[in-house]
């Protein structure tokens, strides 16, 4: 039953989200400043589905200028806690499919985000030097899951390299994200699901990495963000214990 109430709750909060947000954007289509602001509005789900957020996000984080954020992607969860991290002007990327979503992916596209053919290897690659470009022209930031995909319990995959071609390109940092483990974590018929902390890690400087270092780069984050969430879910452990 409770699963089943909150559900219904999800339902309407996101078709009226969606609606009367694409309403909204229609009179500034396509600017930056809308993901955060719908993005945020999400994240206020958390308390339905009895999660506890600890937000470990800096106030200084709106001041980074251009950057590429990149986070964990482990389920559908994340537009709940993840959002929470969303700066101003940032973006995030993702694949074209997510526009055919009712309701959702009209917002999804109307509020600026960047849709990318995976499919499409080549188109993929071009869409990287277009980030890149946007990120300079536009002085926007970009969110990515360098995962490529979600996790689903299998820890932090490996990570794909167009997240840091990207921002070698641009000449901007990455800051990683992290969120504690949620999957198997959250039952929607338990009233209490406990603690999850998104904490955002210092900017890395791109600067001293060549493009031939992509990979160096991509493996040093991966095994910081490793890190930090093996020690967020002890934290969240210890907590939910009490």
């Amino acid at each position: 039953m409770l699963a089943l109430i909150r559900a219904i709750i999800v339902i309407i909060f996101t078709i009226c989200v969606c609606v009367g947000g694409s309403i909204y954007c229609l009179f500034s289509p396509r600017n930056p400043k809308h993901v955060m602001t719908f993005g945020r509005m999400f994240g206020r789900l958390s308390p339905v589905f009895g999660i506890k957020m600890i937000d470990r996000v800096p106030a200084k984080a709106k001041d980074y200028g251009p950057s590429i954020y990149i986070g964990n992607h482990q389920n559908n969860y994340d537009m709940v806690t993840m959002s929470n991290g969303v700066q101003p002007r940032t973006v995030t990327v993702g694949k074209k499919s997510l526009v055919m979503i009712p309701f959702f992916g009209f917002l999804y596209w109307i509020t600026g985000n960047i849709l990318i053919d995976r499919g499409n290897r080549s188109k993929a690659h071009n869409t990287i030097s277009q980030v890149a470009e946007q990120i300079k022209s536009r002085q926007i930031s970009v969110w990515m899951f360098p995962e490529g995909t979600r996790s689903r319990g299998r820890g932090l995959l490996p990570f794909k390299t167009g997240a840091f071609h990207a921002a070698i390109a641009a000449g901007v940092p990455i800051v990683p994200v992290c969120v504690s483990t949620t999957q198997n974590r959250i039952s929607l018929n338990r009233w209490n699901n406990g603690h999850v902390i998104i904490e955002m890690l210092d900017p890395i400087d791109t600067s001293k990495y060549s493009k031939d270092q992509v990979r160096e780069l991509s493996e040093y984050c991966h095994d910081l963000m490793e890190a930090k969430i093996k020690e967020l879910d002890k934290e969240v452990d210890e907590l939910n214990k009490r």
